[in-house]
């Protein structure tokens, strides 16, 4: 049972809460920590000649660079996920698609956050301009053969979680029809 909700801090990602709790059978209360911040989005991007357009960027959490797909924050005048998938894919990376697909949605991490992250397919993705990244970005872009991306799970290059989901939504959705039944050793 929820007791009540304290802020504890407010960011520009995050607000910080503490929600005190009674459990039902023991009627033992305490703390709980959750972080409220807004949904997110990612988007694989996939070339017609069969490459995935990769994004490198610093993550504070862990003190260095990340193999990614694209993705960010859907902003807060933003009401579709699906549109906020496409402006980070061309603002991050300077490509457009001339179809996108959605994979599914799931909760990065439930037991301390309350959002969501949306996923995406982005199939003919072309390069049709330059980055349009916020000051404190620093994104380098990186066109990989779709071929090559279990390797870099299974050595441990790709690691962020919601792109390692993102990535079986893909293989369980379009697998087959995209080429990807080596993926399965």
């Amino acid at each position: 049972t929820k007791l009540g909700s304290t802020l504890l801090q407010k960011t520009l990602m995050f607000d910080l809460y503490a929600n005190r709790m009674r459990a039902p059978h023991t009627a033992h209360e305490d703390d709980y920590f959750v972080l409220k911040t807004s949904d997110w989005t990612n988007i694989i991007p996939l070339t017609d000649d069969g490459h995935v357009i990769l994004v490198t960027q610093f993550r504070h959490g862990v003190e260095q660079d990340s193999l990614e797909i694209p993705g960010g924050i859907i902003d807060a005048e933003e009401t579709d996920p699906q549109s906020a998938a496409i402006r980070e894919l061309r603002e991050e990376t300077g490509y457009t698609a001339r179809e996108v697909r959605p994979l599914g949605a799931m909760h990065p991490n439930p037991a301390l956050q309350n959002n969501r992250c949306h996923s995406y397919l982005a199939l003919g993705a072309t390069l049709s301009g330059d980055q349009q990244l916020d000051s404190e970005e620093i994104i380098n872009v990186h066109r990989i053969p779709l071929a090559e991306i279990p390797e870099l799970i299974r050595s441990g290059k790709i690691t962020h979680a919601n792109i390692l989901t993102t990535f079986l939504l893909f293989l369980l959705q379009h697998g087959r029809e995209l080429g990807c039944e080596r993926w399965m050793k």
